[in-house]
């Protein structure tokens, strides 16, 4: 395949290399030259897809396929199959150092430094170099090009944008907490809760959004509570729990999707938050902005579909533990894990009684329970699925000695850090403080390890999803065609004119069976969708919507 690597020069310029060719073309020209070359379905490499791949999209511009390296250099950088060594040559100190662009950073070419002059070629050639001497490289390639994907996904939602109904959000916020106040103050229904609240614990000038002064509050009412929690306060019996509970859930509504929120992430009858692809350890994906991957359900009857169009909404059942079957290659996990309910697979099998126990013993076991309930099944359902078990188990123990953890496809995990090892001119250490903390990490490691993997599978189906709906729709240009808006962990959102909606569905199905086969081969397991056809996001799995499992 070729690979194109572009690369930002002074004066608003592009060096461009394709093999031993190099040319540099002005950065005006580089939405023009990659539609031009695109059709020879190049990869395209470049420091960030989150700085390269905006301003094409706004030029008509979609490509296919990429190399985003400041990605691939922070996986392969603690990938453990991985030699460190040939990551390090000219300029490697800054991709050390490179963090992801965000929608509030300055334009494509802004500041005249050697940072912002990286030679993706260079760096490119280091990371091939790297994935092909390792001991899995097969395995590592998938990842870097899942991943780089889905930097593309990523860019292409906050283009198209969540579709947005902004005067039902304003009218959903007007009902719930009254009329938009002066900026710092407080909305109505906020304050007449604060009234209710300070009443009742006899606090005239109690401020409900101060901790310190809340929990005083508290205590001089005779309410003895280690903190203001929300789940702490539904344990009291007291006439100020009511309005705190509601006070605490409203208020996190006006902080994080309230009127200001609206003013800055909306725009065009779209909510654009900024994503960051692989932004936790695991890989998970995190937000730079707008909150999107804390979207709550108040809100969701805010996000609705164009006329014509309709919403996709699929999530996939029981996603980690059908990893876990997977990746331990335990074909007695395997076989429960086919059809809709895993847990109900096991009950089936004969292991367990009840889903429940099914459900305590397989998510102790990724969580690292040792007590009480799921204890108990957890150490009665290692002896039936052993390899299953028996991998989470091992990547607790690797943890607890200071050791890194990989993933499926060779995601490393953090290390125990420099308090594992101890200063020879330091304090003695707490035996009991140290075991401590190496049983902290090891639940840690332990989960790494699935949750890791999850997000790879995740990464691998919606990277294949965005290529199977750019070739629905008959060709028009991008959001015209059935389009990812919204993806979090487990569950996509499709955007698709209506008669395409069955055909959309029929494509995640299809992915998700692609993403299996390219994660665990010949294994068979099973990650079946349930997938709802909705005008409404917050009506995704309610009863009226049309809502059929797939796989």
């Amino acid at each position: 395949m070729t690979r194109i690597s572009l690369s930002r020069q002074p004066d608003e310029r592009v060096l461009v290399v394709e093999g031993a060719v190099d040319r540099v073309i002005a950065a005006a020209d580089v939405a023009a030259y990659v539609r031009e070359r695109e059709v020879d379905r190049p990869r395209w490499v470049w420091d960030d897809t989150a700085r390269w791949y905006p301003p094409l999209l706004a030029a008509g511009v979609r490509v296919e396929r990429c190399h985003d390296l400041r990605l691939g250099h922070n996986l392969l950088r603690r990938a453990p199959a991985i030699e460190v060594a040939l990551l390090v040559g000219p300029q490697s100190e800054h991709w050390d150092r490179l963090g992801p662009s965000v929608a509030s950073d300055p334009a494509l070419f802004s500041i005249d430094d050697d940072a912002e002059h990286l030679r993706a070629d260079l760096e490119d050639a280091r990371q091939l170099a790297a994935v092909t001497s390792s001991t899995d490289p097969a395995r590592l390639g998938l990842l870097l090009a899942a991943e780089s994907a889905g930097a593309l996904v990523a860019a292409e939602m906050t283009y198209a944008g969540v579709p947005w109904r902004t005067d039902v959000h304003q009218r959903l916020l007007s009902d719930l907490l009254g009329p938009r106040p002066p900026l710092g103050s407080r909305p109505q229904g906020l304050e007449a809760l604060a009234d209710q609240i300070r009443g009742a614990l006899n606090a005239p000038g109690l401020n409900p959004d101060s901790h310190p002064e809340l929990l005083a509050a508290l205590r001089r009412a005779e309410l003895e509570v280690p903190d203001t929690r929300a789940s702490t306060l539904r344990q009291l019996d007291h006439p100020a729990v009511e309005p705190l509970l509601r006070y605490k859930q409203l208020a996190h509504l006006f902080q994080t999707n309230g009127w200001a929120w609206s003013d800055e992430w909306v725009r065009g009858g779209r909510f654009r938050p900024s994503y960051q692809p692989a932004g936790s350890a695991t890989g998970r994906w995190s937000s730079n902005g707008g909150g999107a991957l804390s979207f709550p359900a108040q809100v969701r009857h805010a996000v609705v579909a164009d006329e014509g169009w309709t919403l996709v909404v699929a999530d996939v059942a029981q996603l980690e533990p059908r990893v876990l079957a997977g990746m331990s290659g335990d074909r007695a996990l395997a076989r429960s894990a086919r059809g809709a309910d895993l847990y109900q697979g096991m009950v089936d099998d004969g292991a367990v009684a009840t889903r429940n126990d099914a459900k305590l013993g397989l998510l102790g076991a990724m969580y690292g329970a040792t007590s009480g309930e799921s204890g108990r099944m957890v150490a009665g359902l290692t002896k039936r699925y052993p390899a299953a078990f028996g991998l989470v188990e091992e990547a607790a123990r690797a943890g607890e000695r200071g050791e890194a953890v990989r993933t499926l496809l060779g995601r490393g995990s953090p290390t125990l850090g420099e308090s594992w090892a101890r200063n020879p001119e330091g304090p003695p250490v707490d035996p009991e403080v140290q075991s401590r903390h190496r049983r902290t990490f090891g639940r840690f490691t332990r989960n790494f390890v699935v949750q890791g993997t999850g997000a790879e599978w995740a990464a691998c189906w919606i990277a294949d999803l965005r290529n199977r709906l750019w070739h629905m729709g008959g060709g028009g240009p991008f959001k015209a065609r059935p389009h990812l808006v919204f993806f979090l962990h487990d569950e996509v959102v499709v955007h698709t004119p209506l008669a395409l909606a069955d055909d959309v569905a029929a494509q995640a199905t299809e992915a998700a069976a692609t993403a299996s086969g390219l994660l665990f081969r010949t294994l068979g397991i099973d990650f079946p969708l349930t997938i709802s056809t909705v005008r409404s996001y917050a009506d995704a799995g309610k009863p009226g919507a049309v809502v059929a499992p797939h796989g």
